[in-house]
């Protein structure tokens, strides 16, 4: 996805905001296909235009409450082939859980003062593109501290855990292994035997490293798998 022209809709009520984020995006190598102002405008945008992914601000007219989030949470519903970025000004688990509960990748939730590092969204834009999530460290931190049930996760080592928490954030196994500070190969193996623990066996179709983040984010208050 990464070498291919990324179609975007974008719904931001702000117009000034609407125009940075375009001429940033377009500088990136992205085509906005179109733009939104209201939940009723992003859905009638992603039904024409069909793009790989739609960035949604959660508060949007005419509340500006989260108008955005439960349009997001419909494209999930009837676009599921749509990837879904939204962003904040600041956090809030229950929206990240109502995005999430539909237990599928290609999803991502940042706080707006990511969103302002173009290279940040670009990056997070192609994972959530391509089936990936891409969630912001400090929401990925709240649902932890929500955590209601244990299980899998508890039969994890603190390394084990840290992988899968910045897998969670979207994050490679080479990046990982930066911020670890480890090799890639350790990686790998932290990585396999998380796969092993949460019973997720090798499958040419499903993607692995989404299905344990869920799981992560099922047990831990986020997400139901």
């Amino acid at each position: 996805m990464t070498d291919s022209l990324l179609r975007v809709v974008l719904a931001e009520d702000s117009v000034i905001l609407r125009e940075g984020m375009v001429e940033l995006l377009g500088a990136r190598g992205c085509e906005v296909a179109a733009t939104a102002g209201t939940p009723g405008e992003l859905l009638a945008a992603v039904a024409e235009h069909r793009p790989d992914v739609a960035v949604v601000d959660v508060r949007m007219p005419p509340t500006f409450t989260d108008e955005g989030i439960r349009a997001a949470v419909e494209l999930r519903a009837t676009r599921p082939e749509v990837g879904i970025l939204v962003f904040s000004q600041h956090v809030e688990t229950a929206w990240a859980e109502r995005l999430l509960e539909a237990g599928a990748g290609g999803v991502g939730y940042l706080l707006k003062e990511r969103v302002a590092r173009t290279s940040e969204l670009v990056e997070a834009l192609h994972r959530v593109a391509g089936g990936g999530t891409a969630l912001d460290p400090e929401i990925v931190t709240r649902l932890m501290r929500r955590g209601r049930r244990r299980g899998r996760v508890e039969s994890l080592t603190p390394r084990e855990r840290e992988t899968l928490e910045l897998m969670a954030q979207g994050h490679s196994n080479r990046s990982i292994a930066a911020r670890l500070v480890v090799s890639e190969r350790a990686v790998e193996k932290h990585v396999a035997a998380v796969f092993a623990k949460f019973g997720l066996s090798a499958s040419e179709t499903d993607n692995r490293r989404v299905k344990a983040v869920l799981a992560y984010l099922a047990e831990t208050g986020g997400a139901a798998v």
